[in-house]
């Protein structure tokens, strides 16, 4: 037993040998393979912090173009009663002068701050322009500059500070005022006396849209009303999907003389019949801007605009889609998101990108004729970009296409080429979209100013 068991570790002995010996020639053989480098330029990891975030390359996108463009002919509105949603109440093209320069200047309240922000657009109406701050407070003032009165919105036992947001819009002969603390309030235009006021259980986020004997409203609770303008009661109701984040400053729902249509912070689109909200169709402005943390939050940004047999709604999560009006089906979709309601004119769409560009699209197609791109980040510097600039409108008028921005200039283009004629300081920057009528542009400034170009 003894030598069986001598024989057996001599023959473990002679196979570990082994193993060890086709093991050492692997390893030799290995260290004899040379190491393969990759071709190209070697870069420090650490220098994406030093160089500007990534954007559209110059292949990305087509080369601009320059297109003639057949606008209507100008004319001299009155009034700007509420955003431009509704082909009712819109001038397609509203007359001023080719080089306006600022007129006068009046204070309007609070301007933006580190919590509160001006969002709600001015308008005109009967001679006034009425203008909302920051901290729920309207304000009347003549088209000469002259402050006619001041109404005060913020509930008893709460602060100005308190809630932020809302939009305005005028008709029948009242100004109708959504607020962050959850109001929809009609006023008097001549006095601002308080005629009604609803509360809406949810922050009153969107703009109000007055349409033949009814004000339509979006509330931040993703709940669509339809409200008697002369009592303030509510006649119907529809409601959306629930969102998880939404921008300050919501849209406006857009009227046809048979459907109103709803934007959403869901990114949802619902037509309903304007007598009774009867739902017809639903959509969804759908995608994701990748790179862009903003884009997560995929609320409607470019309010519903109709014209003709089609819807214009966008996001900014980087999606401008085409709709017909009477079913919902998509005409077309473009990969930019809308900051603000496009302009719609001469067969071409108008509209501040999510990435900064002033474009100008195909209404029929979508194709991108030409872009402009604008001021982004506030820094230059790829650690700082915190922040970037904000653009304003576009609204086309007197011939020139028109962005008001928060860098503190009111910027001019040609609407065929897109080229930049002119620009003209606005003191403080604008922080709303701007309006024209009279002859006049009115922008709103981030310091609590209402200024008048003409």
């Amino acid at each position: 037993m003894a030598e069986a068991a001598g024989i057996m570790g001599a023959a473990f002995g002679t196979r570990l040998v082994r193993v060890a010996l086709i093991g050492a020639v692997a390893l030799l053989a290995a260290c004899d393979e040379r190491e393969v480098y990759l071709p190209g330029k070697r870069e420090n990891v650490r220098d994406v912090l030093a160089t500007e975030a990534p954007g559209p390359g110059p292949n990305d996108v087509a080369a601009n173009r320059s297109v003639r463009i057949a606008l209507p002919r100008a004319t001299m509105n009155a009034e700007w009663l509420q955003r431009p949603g509704t082909p009712s109440t819109r001038t397609a093209h509203p007359a001023l002068a080719a080089a306006p320069r600022l007129a006068w200047s009046a204070p309007i309240g609070a301007g933006d701050s580190r919590r509160n922000r001006i969002t709600a657009s001015p308008v005109v109406m009967g001679g006034r322009v009425f203008t909302l701050d920051a901290e729920a407070q309207v304000t009347a003032t003549s088209t000469a500059g002259q402050t006619l009165w001041q109404t005060n919105l913020v509930p008893p036992r709460e602060r100005g500070s308190d809630a932020t947001g809302g939009g305005l819009a005028a008709g029948g002969g009242l100004v109708y005022v959504s607020s962050g603390f959850g109001t929809l309030t009609a006023l008097d235009p001549a006095s601002g006396g308080i005629a009604w006021q609803q509360k809406l259980e949810a922050v009153g986020n969107g703009s109000p849209t007055y349409f033949k004997g009814v004000v339509y409203l979006v509330s931040g609770d993703a709940t669509g009303w339809a409200i008697d303008p002369k009592t303030g009661r509510v006649l119907w109701q529809i409601t959306s999907a629930a969102a998880m984040n939404d921008t300050l400053g919501g849209p406006a729902p857009a009227l046809t003389e048979t459907y109103a249509i709803f934007p959403f912070s869901s990114g949802q689109i619902i037509g309903a019949f304007r007598k009774g909200g009867l739902r017809q169709w639903e959509g969804y402005v759908s995608g994701r801007r990748a790179g862009y943390a903003r884009a997560n939050v995929g609320g409607i940004t470019g309010d519903p605009v109709v014209v003709g047999d089609t819807v214009y709604v966008g996001s900014q999560s980087g999606r401008l889609v085409a709709m017909n009006v009477g079913n919902g089906e998509p005409v077309w979709t473009a990969n930019e998101g809308p900051q603000a309601p496009v302009t719609v004119i001469g067969g071409s769409v108008f509209m501040v990108s999510d990435r900064n560009e002033l474009l100008r699209l195909d209404a029929a197609t979508g194709e991108r004729i030409w872009g402009v791109e604008l001021p982004f980040f506030t820094s230059g510097s790829f650690r700082r970009q915190h922040e970037i600039f904000v653009h304003y409108g576009p609204v086309v008028a007197g011939g020139q296409v028109i962005i008001a921005s928060n860098d503190g200039l009111l910027r001019f283009f040609d609407p065929a080429s897109g080229a930049m004629t002119r620009s003209v300081e606005i003191p403080g920057g604008a922080t709303v979209n701007p309006v024209v009528a009279g002859g006049t542009l009115y922008v709103v400034s981030s310091d609590g100013k209402l200024l008048a170009y003409r």
